[in-house]
């Protein structure tokens, strides 16, 4: 048997998710599910909506039902789920009284182990209550710090004989794991639901499935800890601060180049207004490839020229952010090293050799700890705390993943605030 292919409809929109189910249904996707946001969102009719659609195509309530199991179970069944998925973290009774209230409408029930601290047991003992299927689910917050699915599969596999379904960041390279592993339904998210054209990544993820061979994916995957720098390389500021909830920005503080992109981890510099001592001999002391960012407190006195754009050129750092002023733009400019700064000026000071390296300090009102990411671009700077910087990575790319579906969106006739539904979404007042 074929394993089947799961698209997770985790939207908050009805029509839209109806627009991408269609178009992943074009591409091969065998079995449709209305995700916990989506019912969240849209209640039951949904369901309604989408078994009317799809009348030939299985459908899945992403209920996570906690408690009430029976009562769940049944309104999701009238409302046209085919399967119903319930937390493994509920109470025994709840997952039986859900069996025997899917028995009695002739539906199914999925259990999801999300969030159990031993999956493996927890399955076992799930498997002698009658369900008819267990999920394996690395949920979104977790992959951005890289869990993956594929390990629990392996084990849960070896103790039980009921299908298991695989869900969590899996997209067309990563598939073929799941399914070594032991799984025979595939869940997939935003490698469908995010991508432009959700019927091309459709059809993809579907041959690898069949093939069991890996197709690269530039998207829709996460990086580990070795991989950080390529991932900030492939997102903007703006993408940056959404994922860390519109902070980080550095305030006031531009870049001298016309297009720049800068990714590097933080060597500091404390200094005061014109004295160029520290920013200079911190040059020597930093290590390829890092970002020195220079606290001269909002001065107005060069602390940095042409020749220390040089000097840091010559020893491969990432680039320059100053917290003051700069000098020389139009050498600068045309230096290949990118230079962020407060002010730009004529006028330099002196080499008076105040202030310290390499400690924590204060540029563009964000703090900089020795070690954090800073990534600049046209926008701005944005600081990442070194100990976030993999899971903001990722979660910069998925901010840009979405991006990109609702831009396709755009370019077909809908405008901005059609898409996002955004009369809809206004804070309600009281």
């Amino acid at each position: 048997m074929n394993p089947v292919l799961q698209v997770a409809l985790d939207l908050v929109n009805g029509s839209r998710a109806l627009q991408i189910a269609k178009e992943s249904v074009q591409g091969g996707v065998d079995w449709i599910e209305a995700g916990t946001p989506l019912i969240k969102s849209e209640g039951m009719d949904i369901l309604r909506l989408l078994s009317k659609e799809f009348p030939k195509k299985t459908i899945i309530a992403d209920l996570k039902t906690m408690d009430t199991g029976s009562l769940e179970t049944e309104i999701a069944s009238k409302a046209g789920a085919d399967i119903i998925c319930i937390m493994a973290a509920a109470a025994d009774s709840t997952i039986e009284e859900a069996v025997s209230a899917a028995q009695k409408y002739g539906t199914k029930i999925m259990v999801d182990l999300l969030g159990v601290n031993n999956p493996v047991e927890r399955g076992k003992k799930i498997s002698g209550l009658g369900v008819d299927y267990l999920c394996v689910h690395v949920g979104i917050d977790q992959q951005m710090t890289g869990q993956k699915p594929e390990q629990i599969v392996t084990e849960l596999a070896k103790h039980t004989s009921i299908p298991i379904a695989a869900a969590g960041g899996i997209n067309s390279e990563t598939v073929v794991d799941v399914i070594n592993a032991g799984a025979s339904i595939v869940i997939v998210g935003g490698a469908i639901t995010k991508a432009e054209d959700v019927t091309n990544a459709t059809t993809i993820i579907k041959k690898a499935m069949l093939d069991k061979k890996r197709i690269k994916s530039t998207l829709f995957k996460k990086y580990d800890q070795t991989e950080i720098k390529t991932a900030f390389e492939q997102v903007s500021t703006p993408n940056i601060s959404d994922a860390m909830h519109r902070k980080g920005a550095m305030n006031g503080i531009k870049p001298i180049q016309d297009s720049v992109h800068m990714v590097g981890q933080a060597y500091t510099v404390n200094t005061l207004d014109g004295d160029w001592a520290k920013p200079v001999e911190a040059i020597e002391h930093a290590s390829e490839n890092q970002v020195l960012v220079i606290n001269a407190h909002q001065g107005t006195t060069a602390v940095w020229g042409e020749l220390a754009t040089w000097s840091a050129k010559q020893k491969n750092l990432a680039g320059v952010v100053i917290d003051g002023a700069a000098r020389d733009v139009e050498a600068i400019k045309k230096i290949n090293l990118p230079v962020f700064c407060r002010h730009t000026v004529p006028n330099a000071g002196e080499p008076k050799g105040f202030g310290e390296r390499n400690a924590c300090i204060l540029c563009g009102g964000q703090q900089v700890s020795p070690g954090d990411w800073i990534i600049g671009d046209a926008s701005g700077v944005v600081v990442v705390p070194c100990k976030k910087g993999q899971e903001i990575a990722n979660r910069s790319l998925d901010v840009k993943e979405h991006e990109n579906r609702i831009r396709e969106e755009i370019k077909r006739g809908k405008s901005l605030s059609e898409v996002t539904y955004l009369e809809k979404w206004e804070v309600q007042k009281k």
